[in-house]
């Protein structure tokens, strides 16, 4: 045993650390039984594992929640929110006691889950289980990328851990099986996760539905794990938590017996603890068994803040120290520590986007191969665009040239090969973005976005500024079929609010939607490209693709139209070709590239009614995908041409004509409203 860790020992063995969990348990009971709402069972069990972690272990600056360095803590079993934010009031965060008093309530800065966007010291959106474990993998691999990038010896301006408690719950998910293999193969050392093994869910004892050694389960992974069999043992949880940290090949799982519940004399290790209020009757028998007072509730020592608040002098310390490190190498690597500045700021270049490809008119690309070539314009002006595919890499054309993969034995690579997780993917993206200092992006078929889309909805919800490449993005990509055709996404994913959906035209609008991606840092946007080549529109004839930004504008135009055809992606050649031959009809025609709703809505009321005025009713809107939702634009007596069913194998382009999306029908449905 180390001198350093006897030191932990005589601290931990003494009656004001347990004053001090208890602290953290009854603030939780008492929290929950006032809003008649919430989950206090986990906090009480995992108050003395979190203790350990929170006092001894984190790095951290109450007083500066965003400091770059700082080790990264995440609740990924967010139902236990109130540990957390005990944690955060009796440390020395912004979150006073009436913050704690309206827990659930209307206003509230401590939500029934953690909300990073709305609580000083919450690193993450955490929920829906497994989410917070995969967004901690994408930690650990931002801070290891930009270590690699920016340390020089006796220069180590990136070193923190990404610490975290899991549940039997994250455990079940999926996405933590995805989440967990990557890491393993990665070898993320700097990544440690206490398991909370309580044996409990819901329904009741896990042994219902879960009987796996999870243990096993995870050194299969390439995980180090560790057992602590009593969760109370303070002492075993910090040799735990000394020994994951000595391993910097391996993350680490530290498995912690604890009890749900714990102390409740008729709760403890059921499932009444999980989900629901103790009760009055129960949290005072629960007081009287751990020698608590009954009253006042929410009762804190002042010995307990005086003891948890040290934090704060510590974190000043070591923000300070890391202050005067980064100074010492900015006189030592200017140049190095100029961009360390930038890339945590999230600044861009001032030419970042002057090299940008320029398409042939009249050529046939597909917007995906536009997109890899955008992609690679940018690569070399970004360095810290990262990102990578769900092993379509050769399909989403998301690698960039020049560039090496990020692997366990080569970290310094900015491009990662995620396998075949897009789960896992989005929402470890969503960990890198979290994380600061990188610009993450991420590709697979826009069909598989299914499997995205809680991750998705999170990058919503956290304004996080992911980039989704979507390829192969309607019936066009043809022969795989209907299972691989995505008919209902477009407009599934127009349904998250503050996603932007953005289906360019052509190669030249493709190169636009990226400049729209990476000018925002608000929020996610979702590109979706196409697999077959799509003609490059002859701007000299039309206008120009920046009208993209503005989510629609006018292609074409004649004096008084008294006809609008409108459209998204491939389908804007086929209403530009319609547009040609009704105008040789004498029909006067306006043409509108749609790309983003989301875009267009962003937009004055003035410039919508300039595009779609409201005196010309006979609109026609084309999008190969579901026709709801069209109706806000086409209006009571416009149609739209789309597709209420599912594709079918052949070709794209017979795909596309035998089910309806041909000139030939464009012009009858207009003529007809004529």
């Amino acid at each position: 045993m180390t001198q350093a860790s006897s030191a932990v020992d005589r601290a931990l063995a003494t009656e004001l650390a347990q004053r001090s969990i208890n602290t953290i348990r009854f603030l939780a009971v008492d929290a929950v039984q006032q809003a008649n709402s919430g989950h206090p069972g986990m906090p009480m069990g995992m108050a003395a594992p979190a203790y350990v972690l929170w006092h001894h272990f984190l790095k951290h600056n109450p007083k500066d929640p965003a400091w770059p360095d700082r080790d990264r803590f995440v609740l990924s079993a967010g139902h236990g929110s109130m540990l957390l934010y005990a944690l955060l009031h009796l440390t020395g965060y912004d979150l006073p006691m009436e913050e704690l008093k309206r827990f659930r309530q209307w206003g509230s800065r401590t939500p029934g889950h953690p909300e990073n966007f709305l609580t000083p010291g919450v690193e993450t959106t955490t929920g829906p289980l497994g989410q917070g474990f995969a967004n901690g993998v994408g930690m650990a691999i931002a801070e290891r990328f930009l270590a690699a990038r920016f340390n020089r010896p006796d220069f180590p301006v990136v070193d923190h851990y990404t610490y975290g408690i899991v549940s039997d719950g994250d455990l079940m998910e999926g996405i933590s099986h995805e989440a967990a293999s990557l890491a393993g193969h990665l070898g993320l050392g700097k990544l440690i996760y206490l398991y909370d093994d309580n044996e409990i869910s819901i329904d009741g004892s896990t042994d219902l539905a879960f009987t796996e050694d999870v243990g096993r389960r995870f050194e299969a992974y390439g995980w180090q794990v560790l057992d602590v069999p009593d969760g109370n043992d303070l002492e075993a949880v910090a040799r735990a938590l000394e020994t994951a940290r000595s391993d910097a090949s391996r993350p680490s799982l530290i498995i912690t017996h604890t009890h749900i519940g714990y102390g409740s004399p008729n709760k403890q290790d059921t499932a009444e603890a999980h989900g629901a209020p103790l009760g009055e009757e129960e949290v005072r028998l629960t007081k009287r068994a751990l020698g608590w007072p009954e009253e006042p509730a929410f009762f804190v020592p002042g010995e307990v803040y005086e003891h948890l608040g040290e934090a704060v002098e510590r974190g000043r310390a070591a923000q300070e120290a890391w202050q005067a490190l980064l100074e010492r190498y900015a006189g030592a690597y200017p140049d190095e520590a100029a961009a360390f500045r930038a890339w945590l700021d999230g600044r861009l270049p001032e030419d970042w986007d002057a090299d940008l490809p320029v398409f042939e008119p009249g050529t046939s690309v597909a917007t995906r191969k536009a997109s890899g070539a955008v992609l690679a314009a940018l690569g070399a002006k970004l360095p810290n665009l990262i990102g990578g595919s769900a092993d379509l890499t050769p399909s989403n054309n998301t690698f960039i040239k020049g560039r090496t993969d990020f692997q366990k034995d080569q970290p310094s690579g900015s491009y990662l090969r995620f396998g075949v997780r897009e789960h896992a993917m989005a929402a470890i993206c969503n960990g890198i973005a979290l994380h600061g200092g990188l610009r993450p992006y991420c590709g697979t078929f826009l069909v598989f976005s299914d499997y995205m889309r809680p991750a998705l909805r999170l990058s919503a919800l956290m304004h996080l500024p992911v980039v989704y490449v979507f390829t192969h993005d309607s019936i066009g990509l043809g022969e795989d079929g209907p299972t691989h055709q995505p008919v209902e996404h477009a407009m599934s994913l127009r349904l998250i609010p503050n996603l932007t959906f953005i289906r360019p035209a052509d190669a030249a609008e493709t190169a636009e939607a990226w400049r729209v991606a990476l000018l925002r840092r608000d929020g996610p946007t979702a590109l979706a490209l196409t697999r077959q080549g799509v003609p490059v529109l002859d701007r000299t004839t039309l206008a120009p693709a920046e009208g993209l930004r503005r989510g629609a504008y006018i292609l074409s135009d004649d004096d008084e139209p008294e006809l609008i055809l409108m459209a998204t992606g491939s389908e804007v050649a086929l209403i530009v070709a319609a547009s040609e031959r009704l105008r040789r009809l004498g029909h006067r025609v306006r043409v509108v590239s749609m790309p983003s709703w989301e875009l267009f809505e962003r937009e004055p009321e003035d410039y919508r009614r300039a595009i779609l005025p409201p005196e010309v009713t006979a609109r026609v809107a084309v999008e190969a995908g579901r026709t709801l939702g069209w109706e806000r634009y086409v209006g009571p007596r416009g149609h739209v041409i789309g597709l209420d069913r599912f594709g079918a194998s052949a070709p794209g382009k017979v795909v596309f004509e035998k089910l309806g999306f041909t000139v030939d029908r464009v012009v009858e449905a207009a003529r007809a409203l004529l």
